[in-house]
């Protein structure tokens, strides 16, 4: 008896567990549907969010097949099976012959549930909610006009949540006859149930078993006909992929711009013209939700060295609200602007001149403005007059993934090869020379040359292409600029050393050494900060590959010092060897084969010589595989967005 009892508790808590993740919350516009639908009945749900093509669960049961003239009916609005909750409803009969003609009133409901809605300049002929909490069935009074006859369909759009919705619900035909007449019809519509499901688990049969691909969104579906579309990234709008898009409609002296964010946690997306495609002195339009609804805010954004934008001093009457709504993070607003628009003494005319669109959206606020667009932000390839309708893409990042991919090929390879060879090779492939040089020291000299020209072609790229210092939270650009000084100074200082057999020699040796070292170690640190960059749209999981390459380099390097230790004899007692050997002598050796007062052996190499060329070898290619796959994730980022579409093809 006690194992079935537990049994029975545990299938009834299973069963409230299923129903209460079965409920959906129920989100409609607040104080009922606006007297715009009242054609359509289509509600505005997220700039266009399509009805439900499901069977709907709901139902419109009449309280009489017929009626007659001037009287009135019960007219319920009920779940299938009952107690299904939905949240905001609107209902209207019209002529089953004339499916335009609305017909009839409703009385004005006594339990405050309901409104009444003038559509087509007539009193009452339709309703809608009041609320939108949830509720499980609606109860309204019709009434017949006095001059009608003939056959009505009363229509309902049933919302169950935001989302989710079913528009022209019918019931059943309900006759308008002569008064005298109606007593001969059944006096209701409600049919019987079988036995339902439990209570609030219900999911809607589709009428096609198959499945159907999800509705695309009709965001996109007049981009480029009707209005010009702009979204990020580049190149979205033709796959409808955009993280956050935009759209300019312009009729006469009418200029509509609407703006939609994706689910990615946004704080606000803002549309800024510009007249140069830089941030300074461009008008905003901002879609900021608070408190359970879209505010809009017009704003003037400062250049360097204080960027950022304000809505201090900036007319908010030039631009209305027509359309807008927030659905699972996804931000949505329609807003008509003036032609003309004067702030802080200047002038943005949309009729006559052309500008940049500036698309940004993050995740913060500021006290009196939008935060930093961590999430995304991208300029038009040019300026446009507003009122063409176009295909627009975004402004070219050629400079900025050459800078990307010029720093990795710098730092990931040349350097860290090029450092290997001076500390391990000293003592490899001696008595061939080339120019007269050790072979150590002309590949070094080759990797640093190829590293220094890499990094000063990528800072002066990453200028010309933001034109200032960056603006963005991120200690990537103070770390680059001193890697990028040092990195300069390090082979003036290198032509500038003292003989081999001066004084100054070692303080020269350490100082070059410590430089080297530093910058590299500061331009790994500097990489990793750039996975975070918005404008880089690297994937987070670059870190690991970044990862991967530390760990290598330094298992490499613990290996030659293990073995380098095993050459010297005693490599703790005999340290002054082991300087000698490990001294960064940049090639001092002098025409009678002395180095540093120690005559080597021109035709022989150092123990395990070739151990270290066949692990040099191996750590090049496993170098060549890193950079090759880091430099193909900065050139195609955003990598995913780009392979997707290359699948797709």
């Amino acid at each position: 008896m006690f194992s079935n009892s537990r049994q029975t508790m545990a299938l009834s808590v299973v069963l409230i567990a299923i129903q209460m993740i079965s409920w959906t919350p129920i989100m409609s516009l607040p104080q009922g549907a606006p007297e715009t639908v009242c054609d359509t009945m289509l509600p505005f749900h997220g700039g266009g969010i399509p009805p439900s093509s499901s069977l709907p669960p709901f139902r419109i049961e009449t309280s009489s097949s017929a009626i007659g003239q001037g009287q009135t009916m019960r007219v319920d609005i009920v779940g299938v099976p009952p107690g299904l909750s939905f949240g905001g409803f609107m209902i209207q009969a019209r002529n089953r012959n004339a499916p335009h003609q609305i017909v009839g009133q409703f009385n004005p409901p006594s339990d405050g549930r309901a409104k009444l809605m003038n559509c087509e300049n007539s009193v009452g002929n339709s309703a809608t909610h009041t609320n939108a909490g949830p509720k499980q069935s609606v109860s309204l009074e019709w009434q017949s006009p006095v001059d009608f006859l003939g056959e009505v369909v009363f229509n309902a759009t049933v919302a169950q949540a935001y989302d989710s919705f079913w528009v022209g619900i019918p019931s059943s035909p309900v006759q308008v006859v002569r008064r005298e007449d109606a007593a001969t019809y059944p006096q209701t519509t409600r049919q019987p149930y079988a036995t339902p499901p439990p209570r609030g688990i219900y999911t809607p049969q589709t009428e096609t078993p198959t499945a159907t691909a999800p509705p695309e969104d009709p965001f996109y579906s007049e981009c480029g006909r009707s209005k010009t579309c702009f979204g990020l990234p580049n190149g979205c709008i033709e796959d409808k992929s955009c993280k956050s898009l935009s759209a300019i409609t312009v009729r006469g002296d009418v200029y509509e711009f609407e703006m939609k964010s994706g689910s990615n946690g946004a704080a606000y997306i803002a549309l800024g013209l510009s007249e140069d495609a830089k941030m300074g002195e461009d008008l905003v339009t901002e879609c900021v939700p608070q408190n359970g609804r879209v505010n809009l805010y017009s704003s003037y954004t400062s250049g360097s060295p204080n960027y950022g934008a304000s809505r201090s001093n900036v007319p908010q009457n030039n631009a209305r609200l027509l359309q807008s709504s927030v659905i699972d993070g996804v931000i949505y607003c329609k807003v008509r602007r003036e032609v003309i628009t004067q702030v802080q003494g200047k002038t943005f005319d949309l009729l006559n001149n052309k500008y940049y669109l500036l698309l940004a959206t993050g995740t913060g606020l500021k006290e009196n403005s939008v935060g930093y667009h961590d999430i995304g932000r991208l300029p038009s390839a040019g300026p446009i007059n507003l009122a063409v309708v176009q295909d627009l893409s975004g402004s070219s990042t050629l400079l900025l993934r050459l800078h990307g991919a010029f720093m990795v090929v710098a730092w990931i390879g040349t350097t860290s090869l090029g450092i290997l060879l001076a500390r391990y090779f000293k003592q490899t492939w001696v008595g061939k020379q080339t120019c007269g040089k050790d072979q150590w020291f002309v590949w070094h000299r080759a990797c640093m040359v190829t590293t220094w020209s890499l990094t000063i072609a990528a800072f002066i790229i990453i200028f010309v292409e933001i034109g200032d210092w960056s603006s963005e939270r991120n200690p990537h650009a103070i770390l680059g600029t001193i890697t990028t000084i040092i990195c300069f100074i390090q082979p003036i200082g290198a032509l500038f050393r003292p003989s081999p057999n001066s004084k100054n020699r070692p303080l020269f040796n350490w100082t070059h050494w410590l430089g080297g070292n530093l910058a590299h170690i500061l331009s790994i640190v500097t990489i990793f900060f750039a996975v975070k960059l918005t404008k880089a749209e690297l994937p987070e999981w670059m870190d690991w590959i970044l990862v991967g390459f530390v760990v290598v380099h330094v298992i490499v390097h613990l290996i030659y010092s293990i073995f380098l230790c095993m050459q010297i004899a005693g490599c703790s007692s005999d340290r002054q060897h082991t300087q000698q050997v490990n001294a960064f002598q940049m090639s001092d050796m002098g025409h009678h084969g002395m180095r540093n007062g120690h005559r080597m052996d021109h035709k022989m190499d150092a123990p395990y010589a070739a151990f270290r060329k066949g692990l040099l070898a191996a750590y090049t290619v496993v170098l060549i595989l890193f950079v090759l796959v880091l430099v193909v994730i900065v050139v195609l980022a955003p990598i995913e967005e780009t392979f997707n579409k290359l699948t797709n093809n």
